[in-house]
């Protein structure tokens, strides 16, 4: 059963498939510049597909971050909501997307998909093996966040700017260069 207004904002991509990372590196940029609200969780699900059942279970409202296929010049933002997201999850954009439209199709059939569900993410300039991500992503991620997070609050959930109480750095994680962060 979802916990009463909770709210799981799930990054997702494989960081070693260029832009197919930024919704890691954006989840990553939410964590260290903000506080969620008590009734928030932010996830990197990566390329984890039909194991995030159990996380999403637990929520009310869930917000996927991703790169999307759109005609929209590399690095623009693209939101979409509700019914809208499965059409676009559905036609694979990268190795994990198959993993996407199956999660959101195994929480159909258990009745368990959040009754608010958005996807918010950028056009990717590239999709190709290799870690790092574009320029064009890179310029446009504070923008990501910022769409976010004002998802997140027309849904009713909070969040503080951390400024000098900022989470630790992840300059030092493993993964800080890949994603550029």
């Amino acid at each position: 059963m979802a916990a009463q207004g909770s709210l799981l904002i799930l990054g997702l991509g494989n960081v070693l498939c260029g832009d197919d990372g930024l919704g890691i590196a954006a989840v990553e940029l939410l964590d260290r510049e903000y506080e969620a609200g008590p009734s928030v969780r932010v996830l990197d699900g990566g390329t984890l597909g039909l194991s995030l059942i159990g996380h999403i279970q637990e929520a009310e409202d869930l917000i996927l971050v991703d790169a999307i296929r759109d005609d929209a010049a590399p690095g623009s933002l693209v939101r979409l909501s509700g019914e809208e997201v499965a059409p676009a999850v559905a036609d694979r954009l990268s190795v994990h997307q198959i993993g996407v439209a199956d999660l959101l199709d195994g929480l159909r059939l258990l009745e368990a998909l959040p009754p608010r569900l958005r996807l918010v993410g950028l056009v990717p300039a590239r999709l190709s093996w290799g870690p790092g991500l574009s320029s064009e992503v890179i310029r446009a991620l504070p923008d990501l966040v910022s769409a976010v997070r004002a998802e997140a609050e027309a849904l009713g959930h909070t969040f503080v700017a951390r400024g000098d109480h900022a989470a630790p750095s992840r300059a030092g994680h493993p993964l800080a260069r890949i994603l550029g962060l």
